[in-house]
């Protein structure tokens, strides 16, 4: 028997057995499915009567690098606590490999993220009347819409934004490229800053092609990005600890709680395979941004 199908026999047990709501029999499949999805990337070969712990610690560590938050790790957790436990309750396996796993805590802290209210009410602060805030909203948009560090916000190129099929090109860490799915909210802002702001401000010679500038006509700092973050946190009272990765964490978190994929999240953060000696299968760009569209909230 595969995996989906002692997920699909895991739905019905929720569904009849349980009599939980659509929603928390939703959550808990995705949840399973989610460590599907890794074993597949891992290619390893077995059932989830044979998963063991240090597999299951694997996935938790993974996700953990995508940038979730420990509350949605320890969430996760306790769904795939919950399919164990059906499967031993069904007699198909004695062992839970979940028994002496605690929770998220794997790895560095990572920073809080926002949940979507926040996030609006974030950019909502924005004084949109002003050229600095008509850059700062397609800054965040962007940040928020497609994950992207800050070091490769600062450095995105004008010639790098295709606004016609809704792509960014980026250089990553290690000069590496990749095409990433952007949303039609920060598309929108993106082309009002530079069609109504940025072209009236005099550009220094060496930052022609830069997208977002100061008002010297600079490229920006990344510490910049991060005190026009901090100083709106400020401004609508938020008491979480905010970081210049918030949002990136945020746009990872907010997308595979949705559902997304953990293959198609992991090549739009343009993280590296999950161990040194794997390297993923490229996926295909219509389905980065189906994904993106299907599960942001701001698409």
């Amino acid at each position: 028997m595969n995996w989906s199908s002692y997920i699909k026999q895991f739905e019905n047990y929720l569904k009849l057995e349980r009599s939980l709501s659509r929603n928390s029999i939703d959550a808990y499949v995705r949840d399973a499915e989610k460590l599907e999805q890794f074993v597949n990337i891992k290619k390893w070969d077995i059932s989830p009567l044979k998963i063991s712990t240090a597999q299951l610690q694997d996935f938790l560590e993974y996700i953990n690098t995508l940038g979730m938050s420990a509350y949605s790790q320890a969430r996760i957790l306790s769904g795939l606590k919950a399919f164990f436990k059906y499967l031993i309750f069904e007699e198909l396996t004695a062992t839970d490999p979940t028994a002496l796993i605690e929770g998220p805590k794997i790895g560095r802290k990572l920073p809080e993220t926002l949940d979507y209210h926040e996030v609006e009410t974030l950019l909502s602060a924005i004084d949109l009347s002003t050229p600095e805030g008509a850059r700062n909203r397609a800054m965040l948009e962007v940040l928020y819409s497609s994950g992207l560090r800050v070091s490769e916000l600062v450095d995105l190129r004008i010639a790098n934004v295709y606004f016609d099929v809704g792509f960014l090109r980026v250089i990553g860490k290690g000069n590496k490229e990749r095409l990433v799915p952007v949303g039609r909210e920060a598309l929108k802002f993106l082309k009002i800053y530079l069609e109504e702001v940025r072209v009236h401000i005099p550009v220094k010679e060496n930052f022609l092609s830069y997208v977002f500038l100061n008002r010297f006509g600079k490229k920006l700092t990344r510490v910049m990005v991060f005190l026009v973050i901090k100083r709106l946190a400020a401004k609508i009272g938020l008491k979480k600890s905010i970081s210049q990765h918030t949002l990136r964490h945020s746009f990872a978190t907010h997308l595979i709680e949705g559902g997304a994929d953990l293959r198609a999240v992991q090549e739009m953060l343009g993280h590296e395979s999950i161990t040194t000696t794997e390297i993923y299968t490229h996926l295909d760009r219509d389905y980065l941004r189906q994904v993106v569209q299907q599960f942001h909230p701001r698409s």
